[in-house]
């Protein structure tokens, strides 16, 4: 820590999105903690006088101190074409990614305590030719990470995921015994050391319609996730299921819950981001280090307009910040 602070490395994500909009409009603002962008400096700087923004753009010291409004260090990371707002560029692609190789590496060696990122767009990644399926994804073989658990959270709902960006098709043969039982380790692990819930509780969704209704409507829920589920009660985790997906949502079930594991991506962030969009967190579990990310994507059609909310970066770098707070010693 900083003095007694932790330090947050910020990735803005596509430069021509609102990623950029949403650092320097969080830079602007009170921070408890210290605050790097790694990024291209000059983009920011022009991206802050289009948005008429007065801020000191600097790099970074040798001894980070708290954030001050007005105020943000850049670890520069060059960009490789000018920035359009609006209209990405696969040149920048690798430059995109770099960020998040040095944010990561700063954190895997202690140097700072969490990264956050924003947004970018993953088809213009690859489109110059890296192949990238989402940050979580990038992020768990960057780290040497075995399994990347993705969970989106708000204050009052957090919704994990076994299987993240796989077309629907793919979904059930990726839900097997083991890596239920992995995710689930790892869910109840990190909201243990990482969100100080002593005893979790943990709703399992089942992958069919009402929960496969006994075999009659798939025999996933029976041949995979209810072996699952008795092997983690084993291990002592209180993890209870399958239940149907449209009925595990409502007030009485979430009532007696810390969180809810989804067998895929659709089944359970239509939820989460109907409670909160705009104010939910996206955190990746499961990784040697500690990071968060927005709740949306890169908005390309209001970049540079001064209309971005920035209101799930905030809440993803406090986030941060109490994560790290939780990981010191």
């Amino acid at each position: 820590m900083t003095a007694s602070r932790p330090v947050i490395a910020l990735t803005p994500g596509e430069p021509a999105g609102v990623g950029p909009d949403l650092a320097l409009a969080v830079a602007c603002q009170p921070f408890d903690g210290a605050m790097v962008v790694v990024g291209d400096a000059e983009m920011l700087a022009h991206r802050a006088r289009q948005l008429g923004l007065e801020i000191k753009i600097e790099p970074v010291p040798g001894a980070l101190p708290g954030h001050q409004p007005g105020r943000v260090f850049v670890h520069h990371i060059p960009l490789q074409a000018a920035v359009e707002c609006g209209r990405p560029d696969p040149r920048n692609a690798a430059s995109v990614v770099s960020c998040l190789d040095e944010a990561a590496l700063a954190c895997l060696q202690g140097r700072w305590h969490a990264m956050v990122t924003g947004p970018v767009n993953k088809a213009i990644i690859n489109d110059g030719g890296i192949p990238f399926t989402g940050h979580t994804e990038y992020l768990a073989r960057l780290t040497g990470a075995e399994l990347p658990v993705m969970m989106l959270a708000t204050e009052t709902l957090k919704v994990a995921l076994t299987t993240t960006h796989l077309p629907l098709a793919r979904v059930p043969e990726a839900i097997t015994r083991t890596r239920l039982i992995r995710t689930l380790e790892i869910l109840h692990h990190d909201l243990r050391e990482r969100f100080d819930i002593d005893e979790p509780r943990i709703l399992v969704c089942g992958l069919n319609p009402h929960a496969g209704e006994g075999g009659h409507l798939g025999h996933e829920e029976i041949d995979v996730i209810e072996p699952a589920l008795k092997d983690v009660h084993e291990l002592g985790i209180d993890a209870r299921g399958p239940l149907p997906a449209d009925t595990v949502f409502t007030p009485g079930r979430l009532a007696s819950a810390d969180a809810v594991l989804a067998m895929y991506h659709d089944q359970g962030l239509p939820v989460l981001k109907y409670a909160g969009f705009g104010k939910a967190v996206n955190v990746t579990l499961g990784l040697p280090i500690i990071r968060t990310s927005v709740d949306h994507g890169t908005a390309l059609d209001i970049a540079g307009t001064g209309k971005a909310e920035a209101g799930s970066l905030i809440a993803a770098m406090t986030m941060a910040a109490r994560m790290a707070e939780s990981a010191a010693p």
